[in-house]
């Protein structure tokens, strides 16, 4: 399930796309993707130490994305902030993947197709939805997620 934190910051990342590479402060982005300024304030660190925006600080600061909304994946917004996409780490292609704790063996688990299956098609569908879609959708962001 996605976290409020990961629907948060894909929110304000869509107001960012909309702003068309104008600088947005924290206050504004957090009135218009409906979160927490704090809160916010903590995603857009994280997503700054992963180059998806830019933080300018000062009494004129705000934030920009690092790269063109287009080229940047919901389904990259979500693993910074959520972690892999796989419902099981033993279905992540990522640093995730590892045995789950209870599985005897990865070779006969009868659980691991079918979520490998979701895992693939949840990440084909993200990774081809980009803030550039989303910014276009014509719905606010706050109530888009």
């Amino acid at each position: 399930m996605l976290s409020q934190k990961a629907k948060y910051g894909l929110r304000a990342l869509v107001e960012l796309a909309r702003a068309d590479g104008g600088q947005v402060s924290a206050g504004e982005l957090s009135l218009r993707a409906g979160a927490p300024r704090k809160f916010l304030e903590a995603i857009l660190l994280e997503l700054s130490r992963n180059q998806i925006v830019l933080s300018r600080r000062g009494k004129f600061g705000g934030y920009v994305l690092a790269r063109p909304a287009a080229a940047i994946t919901f389904a990259e917004v979500i693993r910074v902030i959520d972690g892999p996409l796989a419902l099981a780490p033993c279905v992540s292609p990522r640093l995730g993947f590892r045995k789950c704790a209870d599985c005897p063996d990865l070779q006969t688990c009868t659980l691991r197709e079918a979520l490998r299956r979701a895992r693939d098609a949840t990440a084909d569908v993200l990774e081809a939805y980009t803030l550039a879609d989303a910014a276009v959708s014509g719905m606010p962001a706050a109530a888009a997620l």
